[in-house]
């Protein structure tokens, strides 16, 4: 059966996405990966472990300030320190946190906006310190995902081993649960809706930033917590590959892919999508043909047991599509874990996953990405598809049309009939005298 996907409220009569069972077992995994390495307690400033730890979100606006922290120490329960405001929402309305027991006012040094000799960094190794202490834990190593150098240093002055932290934390979130896996299809389903416009939209005379925009609007109107970023990539800026829009205007027989990345509920997308604008050269054609072959190549052997080895083997090494190596080629020939953040466990890539390659377990969920330069040396192709590792296989979550080259745009009509789809954007080139016959 298809993994469930619902409407965004909460309703008395369907059992939808539990959010009291998502806090729990999500805490539960982390309990248990801590349990089972040789750290004593967590410490974390990052913003989607703060997440996953504590349940709490103060907006995407803190995002980059390092400025909040949580600690979980060994056989206790998660402490968070936050903005005096936020801590006294979570002391009235996240119960999980046991009011100010748990969810306490404190700051980080705000990437080293607040004076060194304010003291705030020896503040917040005091105050670590002081919950360590209260668990007989201040002489076990400390797992600290990211730090700021002077954080760092003032943990370490109050005695404190502090080592690498960031492990444990992907290590827990890198098999879903179950709510965890119906909120990432639910925020599938909202980029469907997105891209849906988006065709309908696209035609030559609109600029990227335009698509940026229509998507952006579309989400937010679905409810989306956060459009992390939209990817519109059109004509000759597709090969190579920008990674960012710009304010170029789409022409008649432009390749065009995007990647729509949002939170729905703190879950994320990584979703591409490639058009052809009017119509699409034979080289666009073919270059999407191999693309999707890649794609096909690697969902095909998606299961438990097979490793991220045995599905970048599948892909191109990185001097068949004009590269010098594969560090140069990063990104294109890629998976990734998708989660609270869209870049997790697993990694897929012949850059380091032949000689450190992982094994897919049932409940990961993760993007695989391709790409491929057409023979004209200017358009390309990308494809992504979001997957979930089930018990006998995968299951495909972004389901927006992808198996052919869809065109976007205006159909034309001649007095012969319709324009050819496949056809080169230069008219010279299509005439019989153009093709030297």
């Amino acid at each position: 059966m298809a993994i469930r996907t619902y409407g965004p409220n909460a309703v008395d009569w369907e059992q939808r996405v539990d959010l009291d069972r998502l806090r729990r077992e999500r805490l539960a995994r982390l309990n248990a990966t801590l349990e089972a390495s040789s750290l004593g307690s967590l410490l974390t400033f990052d913003f989607s472990n703060i997440r996953y730890l504590t349940a709490t979100h103060i907006g995407t606006w803190a995002m980059d300030k390092l400025i909040r922290f949580a600690v979980l120490p060994r056989g206790g329960q998660p402490v968070l320190w936050d903005f005096g405001s936020a801590a006294k929402h979570h002391q009235l309305f996240n119960p999980w946190l046991d009011g100010t027991e748990r969810a306490r006012a404190g700051i980080s040094t705000l990437r080293g906006a607040f004076h060194p000799e304010a003291g705030i960094a020896e503040e917040v190794a005091r105050k670590v310190a002081t919950v360590l202490r209260a668990h007989g834990l201040e002489n076990e190593p400390l797992g600290v995902d990211l730090a700021e150098m002077p954080v760092l240093a003032a943990l370490r002055a109050e005695g404190i081993d502090v080592v690498d932290g960031q492990q444990v934390f992907l290590e827990a979130r890198r098999i879903k649960t179950p709510d965890e896996i119906s909120l990432l299809t639910q925020a599938c389903s909202m980029v469907d809706a997105a891209y849906e416009d988006l065709y309908s939209f696209l035609r030559p005379g609109v600029r990227e930033n335009e698509c940026v925009g229509l998507v952006s609007k579309v989400l937010y109107d679905l409810g989306s917590e956060y459009v992390e970023g939209v990817n519109a990539i059109s004509g000759e800026r597709c090969s190579p590959h920008p990674h960012v829009y710009s304010d170029r205007v789409v022409r008649p027989g432009d390749p065009a892919f995007f990647d729509i990345l949002h939170s729905h509920l703190g879950y994320r997308t990584c979703y591409y999508r490639c058009f052809a604008v009017g119509s699409a050269s034979p080289a666009m054609r073919d270059a999407y043909t191999r693309c999707r072959e890649y794609m096909d190549a690697a969902i095909a052997i998606v299961r438990p047991g097979t490793t991220t080895a045995d599905v970048v083997e599948l892909w191109p090494t990185a001097q068949e599509f004009g590269f010098p190596d594969e560090e140069a080629a990063f990104a294109l020939q890629y998976g990734h874990g998708v989660g609270l953040s869209i870049w997790e466990k697993p990694i897929f890539s012949r850059l380091v996953s032949l000689d450190h390659p992982e094994v897919l377990e049932e409940g990961m969920v993760f993007a695989l990405e391709t790409y491929w330069p057409a023979g004209d040396g200017w358009s390309a192709a990308r494809i992504e598809e979001e997957v979930v590792v089930t018990a006998d296989g995968c299951e495909v979550i972004t389901k927006f049309p992808a198996e052919d080259l869809l065109v976007a745009g205006q159909r034309y009509w001649t007095v012969d009939g319709s324009l050819p789809t496949v056809r080169d954007s230069q008219s010279h080139l299509n005439t019989a005298k153009g093709r030297g016959e």
